[in-house]
């Protein structure tokens, strides 16, 4: 008798708890945002800001001039020795990503790291947004040392066991390289190429299991991919990216279709893809002239980003879309399209949160299947 009203009582239990929490909708960290810009990796406000909105995976730079400034322990400036470890005969100092990794892993958040902009002694190319690099090997011993660093087996979490293990496992290699900004060197793709067989094969030397995620394509993606696939590129990305910036939400869904063609036609159909930049910046009214997909206002932006997720959450498995990164969290109102960009913002020096905040954190509560007011902000991620 007394089992049976035990087992009565868990079953009213579980179904409360069903009640209360509603059903997940879609994989953990499928949903989350960059960080870059004004953000801080030790602004622990903001990581728990973040955490309260549901955000469960962030995408954020790992600037290799910044890792790997000097080519030989002798350049480095005696002050900063302390800094540098070598990593197979090159300083790398590990201390701004650390502290990336480190504030994610507490909140046990995912980190999505996009690898980009290398130093002047390993620099073929400059542009205004990116530096494209000279040599494989130098690609290959930069992406070894950052898995090493914070992969499944990394030093990281051997220094630190108190810390949760949140190992990285996906990697992208650079940022929008058929836009010359970033990737001077036209045409674009045979260099790309280069460069992402040189990470993937450092990327998977340490760790077979990883996923090497190709840079984010924008504008005609489709187009841009096609070109990297007759560049040879296949075998050596499991994900591909895009940023499909663009006026209306339908129209996101256009380009996924167009690039999921493309990946049927050369052998690709099951990888998936991964929206790993999704926007649409509030700039309408504040600057002159912003283009039709970044000309929304505060308000309209809200609603743009309700429909355009839930428009990638409806086709979710038909397209194989893996993931969802809205652009950006924090961001400085100025004279750029992506200062309004920001689910938060400083205006005027003070930090605010924007009607697109709560749009984004009433949709991820609900795809996560948590309840509308959590008693622990935590309990849903």
């Amino acid at each position: 008798m007394r089992g049976a009203i035990l087992l009565a009582l868990l079953v009213l239990l579980a179904a409360a708890t069903r009640a209360d929490a509603g059903e997940r909708r879609v994989p953990h960290a499928w949903l989350g945002v960059t960080v870059d810009r004004a953000f801080s990796a030790a602004d622990t406000g903001e990581w728990d800001r973040m955490v309260a909105a549901g955000v469960e995976t962030v995408r954020t730079r790992f600037v290799w001039a910044q890792l790997q400034p000097y080519r030989t322990a002798q350049e480095v400036p005696a002050a900063d020795a302390a800094r540098f470890t070598l990593q197979e005969g090159v300083p790398t100092d590990f201390s701004v990503t650390d502290a990336i990794v480190i504030a994610a892993a507490e909140r046990r958040v995912t980190v999505l790291p996009v690898v980009e902009w290398a130093p002047g002694w390993a620099a073929a190319r400059h542009g205004p947004f990116g530096v494209v690099p000279a040599r494989p090997e130098d690609v290959s011993r930069l992406f070894r040392a950052l898995v090493a660093r914070y992969g499944p087996s990394g030093s990281l979490w051997q220094e630190r066991p108190s810390l949760p293990r949140r190992p990285i496992r996906h990697w992208q290699v650079f940022n929008e390289p058929n836009l010359k900004g970033f990737w001077p060197i036209r045409p674009f793709a045979p260099s790309y190429v280069v460069t992402l067989r040189a990470a993937a094969q450092g990327i998977r030397a340490v760790d077979r299991s990883a996923t090497v995620v190709l840079a984010g394509l924008t504008g005609e993606s489709w187009s841009a991919l096609n070109s990297l696939y007759r560049a040879g590129a296949r075998g050596s990305f499991d994900a591909v990216s895009i940023h499909p910036y663009t006026a209306r939400p339908a129209d996101v869904l256009r380009i996924a279709r167009y690039t999921r063609r493309v990946m049927a036609r050369h052998g690709d159909r099951t990888l998936p893809i991964w929206v790993t930049e999704l926007s649409w910046p509030a700039a309408g009214g504040r600057l002159a002239e912003p283009p039709p997909w970044a000309a929304a206002t505060d308000s309209r932006q809200a609603r743009l980003l309700r429909q355009g997720i839930r428009r990638l959450v409806h086709a979710r498995k038909r397209l194989r879309i893996g993931s969802v990164y809205w652009y950006t969290w924090l961001s400085v109102e100025g004279k750029s399209w992506f200062d309004y960009s920001g689910l938060r913002r400083v205006r005027r020096g003070k930090r605010v949160d924007t009607p697109a905040l709560k749009a984004f954190r009433r949709t991820a509560r609900r795809l996560q299947g948590c309840t509308k007011r959590p008693s622990n902000a935590r309990d849903c991620v």
